[in-house]
């Protein structure tokens, strides 16, 4: 998916944003709305990509930790909640690009995964995403001007929902005619 970034910038800068301008996600137009799920492949520049491709690669390993069909399953709940949220809480005509929506829930489910399954892995995960990443939570507020808030408060919220909405791991079973004997 990142390869995936990188190139859509590359052909996006050739092409003046005319990548944005078609596959980013405009609030409030009806006649896009399939952009919810290539919106997160667009950046307004290099900068943009450069800054969300470290936290995207790590959080996004992070959550392919807990298999393929988990991750293409998060990350079809956080597009379409992030880009929901993005389409109804940003003024209307707004284009949103970038991959912080996805960034945002990769951090949200990792957190919440940790409580849900209650297995040491995911603790772990837990633990040292807070401590890396937990300052992200600020970005949930509305600060600075151009940068969506709204994509990482309904991508945060999307991946809280991945977490608690898809089934959690089988336990291992004892393996026939051992439980209860000790060797």
């Amino acid at each position: 998916m990142l390869v995936a970034m990188w190139v859509f910038e590359i052909v996006d800068t050739v092409l003046a944003g005319a990548l944005d301008m078609t596959f980013g996600l405009r609030s409030w137009t009806t006649d896009n709305l399939w952009s919810v799920a290539t919106a997160p492949f667009m950046h307004a520049d290099f900068n943009h990509l450069i800054g969300n491709s470290v936290p995207f690669l790590v959080l996004g390993c992070l959550v392919a930790f807990s298999g393929l069909s988990r991750f293409v399953w998060t990350n079809a709940i956080v597009m379409v909640v992030s880009g929901v949220g993005v389409w109804l809480f940003s003024g209307p005509g707004t284009l949103t690009v970038g991959a912080s929506g996805l960034i945002f829930g990769y951090f949200g489910y990792t957190v919440l995964r940790g409580i849900v399954e209650r297995k040491t892995v995911d603790i772990v995960i837990m633990i040292c995403v807070i401590l890396f990443y937990g300052t992200l939570i600020w970005g949930v507020l509305p600060q600075q001007a151009g940068i969506s808030w709204q994509a990482h408060l309904f991508g945060f919220i999307g991946g809280l929902a991945a977490a608690w909405i898809l089934p959690r791991r089988e336990k291992p079973r004892p393996i026939a005619g051992t439980q209860g004997h000790y060797g």
